[in-house]
Parts: C-alpha cells; structure tokens; sequence
C-alpha cells in the first residue's frame, strides 16, 4: 500500500497507509488527519487545499481548468498547491508529501 506523509503547519509529521486510488482527502478524512471536504470531494468548496513537496508535484497529472479555478480562490495557494479531492494516489506516489496549510 502506498503511503503518504501528511506535514501538519505546527511540522509534525503523520504517515498514513492508503489504498491505490484513493483520494489525499479521503486518505486524510479516514486517519483524522484534519483536513475536510465539506462538498463531498466535489470540487466546490476548496477546504481540501494542500500543498504538494515540490519533489513530488511533477509526478502529479496537471489540474484541470476547474481545480486551477478554485485554486485561485484560496487565499494561501501556493505554486504547488492542489485540491485534495482531485488527487488520487498510485503507486508511484508511494511516499509522497503533502503538507496541510494553516487553516
């Protein structure tokens, strides 16, 4: 199973096992990790904002229009930044991290 470290804003650090395919919100939502998805992981309501280690964003497929669209909205969007709803974890990304951002 892949895992994906979760960097919390205080720096510490959570390691959470995820199935193939899963999203990082659900990934975070199933281990009490702190991030919400108010909408459902239905790209509505940009709770899910994470920002992706600069290693692992290439590694990523390029958000589409409507994710770049909320992106803009989020007052703390950085250049790596992602909706986590809209990122779903292969195998490849076994170790990726994914910092939460001050809420």
């Amino acid at each position: 199973m892949p895992k994906i470290n979760f960097v919390k804003a205080d720096g510490g650090v959570i390691a959470a096992e995820v199935s193939v395919g899963t999203t990082i919100l659900q990934a975070a939502e199933d281990n009490n990790i702190g991030l919400s998805g108010p909408c459902g992981g239905n790209l509505a309501c940009g709770h899910c904002h994470v920002v992706i280690d600069e290693q692992w964003s290439d590694k990523l497929p390029k958000p589409e229009e409507a994710e770049e669209s909320l992106l803009d909205m989020v007052w703390n969007a950085k250049p790596t930044s992602r909706m986590g709803c809209q990122v779903r974890i292969t195998s490849e990304l076994d170790g990726i991290v994914v910092h939460l951002p001050q809420q």
